[in-house]
């Protein structure tokens, strides 16, 4: 373990989280489960990601395994209808979103752990009218916004969303990494010297993208004031 992994564990263990190691065990599988499950994460990535969780973010829990959770595994870990099953879920949604698309493979995984931690499915229908799969994108919606109902679908899932409190650092450093810091650029995408997509900032497609800037706001707020950790690397 290195020396910042060490202070990182001393800043962790003064600070008073409702959650135990095995609960934040299971909650950093389930985020991955969701990261890795539209498979646009190669082995190497998934290995990287998996590496950072275990030695950097969190080196003192035991995880049996870094590989996907079952949505039971994950329900027995952070209980039924609990709070701790409520806010898993807003983070969890998040990352399913940090990329501005929303894949049939990621609504599926979604749609299993909300039914095993029996949350309100709701949420997901409303994400749906929200994030257009991409194979959907209409023009109108990916440059000009979103219409008039998909606006009013989202407003309660916005509300949702902006009620996740941070209260662990070690979720609050997961969300650091996985969340980009900026909005990416736009960019052209050329083929034998010819445009053929333009790929807006993800700012301007994703709807959601200003509850996700906030969250990893609170996050890094939380780690710089509430444990005293140094945020820089994270900007």
């Amino acid at each position: 373990m290195t020396e910042e992994s060490l202070r990182r564990e001393f800043m962790t263990s003064t600070v008073q989280s409702p959650y135990s190691n095995e609960q934040i065990a299971a909650w950093l599988r389930g985020l991955l489960t969701i990261a890795w499950a539209d498979g646009n994460f190669d082995d190497q990535e998934q290995e990287l990601i998996a590496s950072i969780t275990e030695n950097e973010l969190a080196p003192k829990i035991k995880f049996d395994s870094l590989e996907v959770i079952t949505p039971e595994e994950l329900a027995a870990a952070l209980g039924k209808g609990t709070p701790a099953a409520e806010n898993f879920l807003r983070t969890a949604i998040m990352v399913a979103i940090a990329d501005g698309t929303y894949s049939p493979s990621e609504d599926e995984v979604l749609q299993q752990f909300c039914q095993a931690l029996e949350q309100p499915e709701k949420l997901l229908e409303a994400l749906r009218h929200t994030l257009e799969h991409p194979q959907q994108i209409t023009p109108t919606i990916a440059s000009t916004g979103l219409t008039k109902r998909q606006i009013n679908a989202l407003h309660p899932l916005q509300d949702w969303l902006d009620g996740l409190d941070i209260q662990d650092p070690r979720v609050a450093r997961f969300l650091c990494k996985m969340i980009p810091s900026q909005c990416p650029f736009e960019r052209d995408v050329t083929l034998f010297g010819r445009k053929i997509v333009h790929i807006p900032p993800m700012c301007k497609i994703n709807p959601l993208y200003e509850q996700m800037v906030g969250l990893r706001f609170r996050a890094l707020s939380y780690l710089a004031d509430k444990c005293g950790e140094d945020v820089s690397p994270y900007i």
